[in-house]
């Protein structure tokens, strides 16, 4: 195992072909955090690395990005630019010698999706691209799934408002299918309490019907994000899903906790892969 992540580890990061084309710079457009290739893009490469024997076995690899942006970033303090996370994955793909088949990307700006669409293009990646909300694109992006396919949902939304349930609802649908889900606690865990206002609704796409089922012991403000983030993940678990035990805690550098980096499958194989690769990491939820 310990070979495996350094193989993983090795900077695989290419110039630009398209430098006039968007580039993610994070919300303020002073660059995205370092956490993002440090953190975010490392897991998944570590992943793909780990698990690309079991994926060789599949004649069909897909990735799957309905969040995916320009597929560029600049992190804060850079002068220069990385891949974006559809980009880095299909690089590494290709160097961990299972390389993707298909890559299927989405973004609610067309001029992000078509930016990533290009330079996924330009490092040979076989992409399609569709562009509109992600909850609206998902239903075309399964049908561009070939029947029997080895499928990876990268699932990395800004804000829980976006994390729709039925997004992975749908594509639990899918025969062969793993996710990687980025949840944000930031946006939980400052919001929940105002959103058990039942005017409000920024939430309830990401867990249906989540107010009504609230106990009563659970309705502090420190308590209603645990709450909430488990019975999100006992909803995937209704799914036919594993949650995996490891969920490396993302933060910003300042001790500020971002996201959860959750990880689900169906069968037992990715799930112990997993649970290697981020280990070290799993801290305590709240």
């Amino acid at each position: 195992m310990e070979a495996i992540l350094e193989s993983a580890n090795i900077d695989y990061e290419t110039a630009d072909c398209h430098p006039g084309l968007p580039i993610e710079k994070g919300p303020h457009g002073r660059g995205v955090g370092r956490w993002v290739p440090e953190e975010k893009h490392r897991y998944l490469k570590r992943y793909l690395d780990a698990t690309r024997e079991a994926q060789k076995k599949f004649k069909q690899r897909v990735l799957i990005d309905p969040f995916c942006g320009p597929g560029r970033i600049q992190v804060e303090g850079e002068n220069f630019t990385r891949e974006g996370g559809s980009v880095m994955a299909y690089q590494q793909s290709v160097h961990s010698g299972a390389p993707f088949t298909r890559v299927l990307v989405g973004d609610i700006d067309q001029e992000r999706v078509r930016a990533n669409e290009l330079r996924l293009a330009s490092v040979g990646a076989p992409v399609a691209a569709f562009t509109g909300p992600a909850n609206e694109t998902v239903d075309a992006m399964i049908k561009a799934v070939p029947f029997g396919a080895l499928t990876l949902a990268y699932i990395d939304p800004y804000n829980l408002e976006h994390l729709s349930f039925s997004i992975i609802e749908r594509l639990a649908k899918l025969e062969h299918v793993d996710f990687a889900v980025h949840f944000s606690l930031m946006d939980l865990t400052r919001n929940i309490d105002m959103e058990l206002d039942p005017k409000r609704d920024r939430f309830d796409h990401a867990l249906p019907g989540w107010r009504a089922r609230v106990p009563t012991d659970a309705l502090s403000k420190a308590s209603l994000p645990g709450w909430f983030f488990t019975a999100w993940c006992n909803a995937v678990e209704a799914l036919g899903f594993k949650v995996s035990g490891q969920m490396p805690l993302i933060t910003d550098g300042k001790g500020r906790s971002i996201y959860r980096l959750v990880f689900f499958s169906r069968h037992p194989l990715p799930d112990r892969i997993w649970n290697d690769i981020a280990r070290s990491r799993n801290l305590d939820l709240f």
